[in-house]
């Protein structure tokens, strides 16, 4: 298998790639794929290929144009290169991007309510049992004290409290292991799957496993995330419309030049996967 990649990465990197010929060196595209992630070398090479062919692209017909822009910094005071300057002014110049008036956005808002909410809070506590994972036998026992503290709890939930603040490995069991209110992403994967499986009053029944060591959750209370009205997110989502817009726009723009030119060696995806370096 890694002999019949090796061989399709030599026979692709051997093609001839050229942009109105105008070759682009075997070196560069090698030097490039190591930008694009990809499940095998072939498909980085390929991708390489193809946004320094649109770069050519976009290079040649500012260079056509006579188009040149001094190269701006960012606030860590990285500087853009001369070719990303004059790329930046053609776009700039050449493309014109919709802007997303209000009954726009206020349509997209009414289309996908579900994705404009606050977040849900869970009121939640939990007792730790310290131990990692790289010690097994230790995160044994910490998984069986667990397992004897849930047997305590079956007869006695009103103790939660009082072994939290017993045997708690987190700050948090000084306040019988009261968390406080927490957010999706807050937590661990493992915590937070537990956590919102759980009614409001109710307990895990199995200890549950994460990097930190062994927990018994409690929910003591879920407020449901509210929708966030239009006004609030009408910014929001003209940011997005906008940028949304800009990126087809300049992908049938990189479209319009290739369809003029002569590509060799590769070829260009459709208009909404094309990229600008």
């Amino acid at each position: 298998m890694g002999c019949s990649l090796h061989t399709d990465l030599a026979a692709t990197a051997r093609t001839r790639v050229a942009v109105d010929g105008i070759v682009i060196p075997h070196n560069v595209i090698s030097r490039e794929a190591q930008n694009h992630g990809a499940r095998t070398p072939v498909m980085a090479w390929t991708a390489a290929a193809r946004a320094l062919v649109v770069r050519t692209l976009l290079l040649g017909e500012a260079s056509r144009l006579g188009i040149s822009a001094e190269p701006l910094r960012d606030g860590k005071g990285r500087r853009e290169t001369d070719e990303e300057a004059m790329i930046r002014a053609l776009v700039a110049r050449e493309v014109v991007t919709p802007v997303a008036d209000k009954a726009t956005c206020r349509r997209y808002y009414e289309r996908n309510r579900g994705r404009f909410r606050s977040a849900d809070i869970f009121e939640v506590a939990h007792i730790l049992f310290a131990a990692r994972r790289s010690e097994p036998s230790s995160f044994e026992q910490a998984r069986a004290v667990a397992v004897a503290a849930l047997v305590i709890l079956a007869r006695e939930p009103n103790r939660f409290a009082t072994l939290a603040r017993a045997h708690s490995a987190c700050p948090s069991g000084e306040q019988g292991g009261n968390l406080g209110q927490v957010t999706v992403g807050e937590t661990t994967v493992e915590f937070e799957a537990a956590m919102m499986a759980l009614e409001p009053g109710q307990m895990t029944q199995q200890p549950v496993e994460t990097r930190y060591g062994v927990h018994i959750i409690r929910l003591e209370r879920r407020i449901a995330g509210r929708e966030l009205p239009f006004e609030l997110v009408h910014e929001r989502i003209a940011g997005y419309l906008g940028e949304k817009a800009e990126r087809i726009a300049v992908a049938q723009y990189i479209a319009r030049l290739a369809g003029r030119a002569e590509i060799e060696g590769v070829a260009l995806p459709a208009p909404s996967d094309l990229r600008v370096m």
